[in-house]
């Protein structure tokens, strides 16, 4: 996400392309939006009417720390965008691996445009995210990413499995 259907796929394309650089804030929310909402009618929705467990690599909060904070476009404003866009669909839990940005970035092998903002910027997101999270605890596992892979698979998979047996 933002990705999974053709046409979200396409969106992607450009929101990602770091030669977009300079794309107008709102536009990209809008964009963003957009994609999310053809994944959710076209993938989402069809998969949980079968009852199927649905994971995203990522969703609205991500476009609320993003474009809310990031961006400074305000985290009521661009989670009303994604809501309407999904037509209400909020995710049951959401994880958060947090790490610092200087480590997280480290990491990243030819950024794209997001990745290629200034480390302030992504300090900004990362803040918004851990508020976010603060906000609604029932709704968040925070995690430390730079624990080892392995540990924080475990510990994902105990708390999703007892998300499961409890639905």
């Amino acid at each position: 996400e933002p990705g999974g259907t053709p046409a979200a796929e396409s969106i992607r394309g450009i929101l990602l392309d770091p030669a977009n650089t300079g794309l107008d804030d709102r536009a990209e929310a809008v964009l963003f939006a957009a994609s999310r909402g053809d994944h959710a009618a076209r993938v989402i929705r069809p998969a949980l009417q079968r009852g199927d467990i649905v994971i995203s690599d990522r969703f609205m909060d991500s476009s609320v720390a993003y474009q809310g904070v990031g961006r400074d476009l305000g985290l009521e404003q661009v989670a009303e965008l994604s809501l309407w866009a999904t037509g209400g669909l909020r995710p049951d839990l959401t994880i958060l691996l947090d790490v610092d940005p200087q480590i997280g970035l480290a990491r990243v092998v030819g950024p794209d445009r997001l990745e290629s903002e200034p480390l302030d910027w992504h300090r900004r997101v990362r803040q918004g995210f851990l508020d976010i999270a603060a906000s609604d605890p029932d709704r968040y596992l925070v995690l430390d990413a730079s624990r080892p892979a392995e540990d924080l698979a475990v510990e994902i998979t105990v708390v999703v499995e007892g998300l499961v047996q409890d639905a």
